[in-house]
């Protein structure tokens, strides 16, 4: 249907505070209103606003459908300037237009009018990528309903229109930059990188990205870290240095000046990796500083992550497709649509795709709607077999890093491409993969280095693996959904190989053993009466009925050690390590059948049917070699009910959700991942740096003791370099840290009242960390209609229908908003200025008592290694809180047993005080406003 004209005029504005208070503009002026009459225009009413479904949620109502009366302004951004960054609220709008920040709900609103009208008046004088691009999907769109069609159509129609699409223009696959082949780029050189030339290139990208001087500091970094750049002179024995750089040292741009010099003397790359998403396109932008043109930047420094982060073109045809004959949401997708066309890399996940824009989808089931849905999660991509791909995002990232002089990565990445390269050069495969040019490695953050080793080199049986292990086999099995199966990927290129066929019908009925459809309801229904299907399904019921015997439980799930195990687990694991035999092998000779015909027709086998076999070899290599194997060990020892390995920890566990069970698993972890990242990554590698502004422990006696240990290089034959180099900033000035001493940390209504007040003292800029999620929620229960009262917003992660990179947004360009988060928004958050000034802990960040850190604890020192562990994780927090020097702000702990000891990794001059509440909020406002609001008056 078309939208109706309705004038953005007569659309009242709506913004939506946490707590029982709205506000509304319309043409004549602002004015405040209660929940239910804003519910009411919400649900019957035009309106104007920034996310329907945070609006939605705000109100307590559901999220509307489509609706051709709700004018989204977060719809219109996305249209109007597709890949381009806004935080997802009225006030990220106009700071990324460059309007005043709004401050209050009716300044919110009336900014959002404006906001639109600036966008309007942009589309019509200046339309991406073209005008008649853009009004093809425009008019595609207003004619499925989009609100904002027939405004968008009139600006687009008011200035002269060339030849018209005769597309719906939703088909951007077709007019995407195809990639084109290189020759290889050969071996990386060793000529050294002098310590002095380093420091001199700083002095040379601090000048180009319009920096002073550099600091002392920051060249002494640049300087000594040129040491990881030198050749190696024994196989087996890197360069290895760690270099700890206080908060505000400048260690990007100190360690990008040797290795933008190393890359151009030796070439072909680099390898930069850092924990999260967020911080690899931080690096890419400081890039920009030895790489100013932004087309030689996209060469130069090249993101890579996993296939699963970019957008796959089949999956959005697909989408697109069925979008148009009535099954999915057409708008949704034609906003997606419009920013690939002009997306830097394609990029889902942290690149320029608004993280914002999935929520925005229409879809039932809403799961439907998210960006997953349209990358490759089940490895299922058929290469070269595909339409798309000499267009394909992936495929073009690939070959990118091939040749790039930096490649900016994630730890995830790194760690698991390396351990399937480690793994098939082992059996003789033809060392082709990425990560056999990691020859000069920088792990940034590498403070995770341990915990990211930890998850790459772990095996884990769930119901939910193996159930995507039988859709990777067999497809979609007739669900209507879609998907392609082995069969469906390779039968065209086996031919006449019989023996290659009957391996591939072996497999494929091997599957039917893997859990199926409703699996997580056969093994734990809501009726408790079991129902399992196959040996795998039983052996997971199995494993729950030991957990019940032996967990006492929790909210969020139940664990206990795998052995001794009960009779019914071992006869069970049994039967399962039969079925997965079943599968392994025939798998096992599907793949040599391959490697044959890659043999056998090399001088005649088509470019395509070759890329497709090898991509099908690495899907193969990846489950049959390595998945396989590793769940059939475990099984084993659980049948066996041998000794324990002390090499490795082996538990039960079960997933909770909304209490109940929803997935069981098998896990089995190393004691320490340092062994197997030692052998798959830094011994092999020519130069190491490992960096971090909390790598060194100030309480040993060696400082760099225990980073040795999680990073591996205390396995190296020679001690690694060591660098420690102080913040510049001025803490003692700066910063205030205090730990509250009467409020008691298990009473949520204490802890809500102590972070509501600390909040309203500081005025907002305030982050709420706790250590669990259930604490979390219970506490932005209470306290989001008082601070809205006062006129500040409150958001949450588990809370708000946002990932945690687009809360964060939001909070960065509300510069009075606040904020509750966990571990995740600890580790993501890089938000300078005010609008981070008051850091709350709930309680201290104590290592979660579980029996893989019972093991490590045991290892690694006891007690020591606790205190190690929560140490890190409040200094890490606290470098959060000060990021430049003029920021100011104070660190609350509300537990009152905290030792005094988890303190000390806080930098020079910052001093703990142990205070009362009533003292901590008069310190708060006292430290950060120093002339009272006329509220606090």
């Amino acid at each position: 249907m078309n939208a109706p004209a309705v004038s953005l005029d007569l659309a009242p504005a709506l913004v939506v505070l946490p707590g029982p208070r709205a506000a509304v503009a319309d043409a004549s002026g602002d004015w405040a209103l209660r929940a239910p009459d804003a519910r009411d225009l919400f649900e019957r009413g035009s309106v104007l606003l920034a996310h329907s479904a945070m609006t939605a949620r705000r109100l307590a109502v559901p999220a509307p459908p489509r609706n051709p009366r709700i004018f989204d302004a977060l719809e219109l951004f996305a249209f109007v300037r597709p890949a381009r960054f806004c935080a997802p609220s009225a006030a990220g709008l106009a700071q990324a237009l460059g309007l005043p920040e709004p401050k209050g709900a009716p300044a919110q609103a009336a900014a959002l009018r404006e906001a639109c009208k600036v966008l309007l008046a942009e589309l019509a004088t200046a339309p991406e990528p073209s005008r008649e691009e853009a009004l093809a999907v425009a008019e595609t769109l207003a004619r499925a309903g989009w609100s904002w069609g027939a405004a968008v159509v009139g600006a687009l129609r008011s200035a002269p229109v060339g030849n018209m699409f005769r597309s719906s223009g939703l088909d951007v696959w077709s007019r995407l930059t195809e990639w084109e082949a290189d020759a290889p780029p050969g071996e990386a050189g060793s000529r050294p990188i002098d310590p002095v030339a380093a420091a001199e290139r700083l002095k040379v990208l601090l000048a180009q990205a319009g920096l002073s001087e550099a600091r002392p500091a920051q060249a002494e970094f640049a300087a000594e870290a040129a040491f990881a750049f030198l050749p190696r002179e024994r196989e087996g024995e890197p360069r290895m240095m760690l270099a700890e750089a206080g908060t505000g040292v400048g260690k990007t741009l100190g360690y990008l000046a040797p290795a933008s010099l190393w890359a151009e003397a030796n070439g072909p790359s680099v390898w930069v990796s850092t924990y999260t998403r967020a911080l690899q396109r931080q690096i890419e932008r400081e890039s920009q500083a030895i790489y100013p043109d932004p087309k030689v930047r996209a060469k130069k420094a090249v993101v890579r992550k996993g296939r699963e982060n970019y957008l796959c073109l089949l999956n959005f045809q697909d989408a697109t497709n069925a979008a148009q004959l009535g099954n999915g949401d057409l708008v949704g997708l034609g906003l997606a649509a419009r920013w690939a066309r002009v997306s830097r890399d394609g990029d889902m996940t942290g690149g320029d795709f608004p993280a914002w824009l999935p929520t925005l989808f229409h879809i039932a089931p809403a799961a439907q709607a998210s960006a997953a849905n349209l990358v490759d999660r089940r490895g299922e991509c058929i290469h070269a077999g595909c339409a798309h791909y000499r267009s394909c995002f992936v495929e073009k990232a690939i070959r990118g890093s091939r040749r790039a002089d930096i490649v900016i990565a994630n730890h995830a990445l790194v760690l698991t491409q390396a351990a399937f390269d480690g793994a098939r050069a082992a059996r003789g495969s033809k060392a082709d993969g990425e990560t056999s040019l990691l020859k000069r490695i920088v792990f940034d953050e590498g403070h995770h280095l341990f915990d990211a080793a930890d998850s790459a080199f772990s095996a884990q049986l769930s119901g939910a693996e193996a159930a995507e292990l039988r859709r990777w086999i067999r497809g979609p099995e007739g669900r209507g959904r879609r998907g392609r199966g082995l069969e469906a990927r390779l039968m065209e290129v086996l031919g006449d190989y019989e023996d290659a066929q009957r391996a591939l019908h072996d497999a494929t009925r091997g599957a039917a053993a893997l859990p199926g459809e409703g699996w997580s309801g056969r093994i734990a229904p809501p009726n408790g009466e079991v129902n399992p299907i196959g040996p795998i399904e039983a052996f997971l019921v199995a494993v729950l009925e030991q957990l019940r015997a032996r967990s006492a439980g929790s909210d969020i799930g139940m664990e206990c050690a795998a052995r001794p195990a009960l009779d019914l687990v071992r006869e069970t694991a049994r039967e399962a390590a039969a079925a997965i035999a079943k599968i392994e092998a025939p798998l096992l000779a599907l793949a040599r059948q391959l490697e044959d015909v890659l043999d056998d027709q090399a001088g005649t086998l088509q470019p395509s049917d070759r890329a497709r076999i090898e991509g099908a070899l690495r899907g193969l290599d990846r489950r049959a070699r390595m998945t396989l194997p590793a769940w059939r060990s475990m099984l084993r020892a659980i049948d066996e009910d041998s000794e324990d390995d002390p090499d490795f920890v082996d538990w039960f566990d079960a997933t909770f959700l909304y209490g109940r069970v929803v997935d069981a698993a098998c896990r089995r972890h190393w004691v320490d991942p340092t062994e197997p990242l030692t052998n798959a990554v830094i011994a092999p590698a020519h130069g190491v740096l490992v960096t971090s502004a909390t790598l060194a422990d100030p309480t040993l006696d060696d400082p760099f003791a225990l980073a040795e240990m999680r990073t591996g290089a205390a396995r190296l034959p020679e001690r690694p370099k060591t660098l420690k180099l102080a913040s510049p900033f001025d803490y003692a000035s700066q910063a205030r840290a205090l730990v509250v001493t009467d409020v008691s940390r298990d009473d949520a209504r204490q802890v809500a009242a102590a972070m509501r007040e600390l909040f309203l003292a500081a005025g907002g800029g305030g982050l709420g960390l706790f250590t669990a999620i259930r604490r979390l929620k219970a506490v932005h229960e209470r306290i989001a209609a008082p601070l809205a009262d006062k006129g500040l917003a409150l958001y949450a992660q588990h809370v708000d229908p946002l990932e945690v990179g687009a809360l964060v947004d939001i909070f960065r360009a509300e510069e009075d908003s606040c904020l509750l988060g966990t571990d995740a928004v600890r580790d993501g958050v890089d938000v300078p200025g005010r609008s981070l000034r008051l850091l709350v802990f709930d309680r201290a960040p104590w290592p979660r008592p579980d029996i893989l850190h019972k093991a490590r604890r045991a290892r690694f020192g006891g007690k020591n290694y606790d205190d190690a562990v929560a140490r890190g994780r409040i200094a890490q927090a606290f470098g959060r809180l000060i990021r430049r020097a003029d920021d100011k702000g104070v660190f609350v702990m509300l537990d009152a047993a905290s030792p005094t000891r988890l303190f000390s990794g806080l930098p020079a001059g910052v001093e703990i005080q142990r205070v009362s509440l009533v003292e901590a909020i008069e310190t708060v406002a006292g430290f950060l406003n120093p002339a009272p609001s006329a509220g606090q008056a």
